[in-house]
């Protein structure tokens, strides 16, 4: 399919993919994978991302050491609940670019939060002047200090708008 697609023709297409591919659950094979160990952004400055995770977000920073392939950089992690890291990297002296979004690239990082905690972090993010789009009532999307694309979503995990994904 090309980007000029009709959205009908786009919906057939998801349609084939799903009849092509999709199981139903009780026919689905066990996945192969124990989980996501953790998923790596880079970091720009070391301490503006503690903040902005640990102190705004509030998820706590569990280990920092030193990146093996490139000496001298950091490898940081952030505790996401249920052995679920977020981690980051700088790379001091590179030169990294801004954020873009790209083909095979970061498009957002969904994180579940249960609705009492997404109710705080909310106001936590409207106290530090954090712009966010809100959108059905469940979702939260806003940029983190490296421009990378976030979600705060009430759903619990497996389930996204009240519909079951897993």
């Amino acid at each position: 399919m090309t980007a000029a697609a009709s959205p009908q023709e786009l919906a057939a297409e998801r349609e084939r993919l799903r009849a092509a591919y999709l199981r139903p659950p009780g026919d689905r094979p066990s996945s192969s994978a124990r989980g996501l160990h953790h998923t790596a952004l880079v970091s720009g400055d070391v301490e503006r991302t503690v903040r902005f995770y640990q102190e705004l977000l509030e998820f706590p920073l569990t280990e920092m050491i030193e990146n093996r392939d490139y000496p001298g950089s950091t490898h940081f992690f952030f505790d996401l609940g249920h052995q679920n890291l977020l981690a980051f990297f700088d790379f001091p002296g590179l030169g990294s670019p801004p954020y873009a979004e790209v083909l095979g690239g970061l498009h957002h990082i969904a994180i579940s939060v249960a609705p009492d905690r997404w109710e705080h972090l909310k106001r936590k993010l409207d106290d530090a002047g954090v712009a966010y789009a809100h959108h059905s009532g469940t979702s939260l999307y806003f940029t983190g200090p490296d421009g990378e694309r976030l979600e705060l979503i009430k759903d619990p995990l497996g389930e996204m708008y009240g519909d079951a994904v897993l």
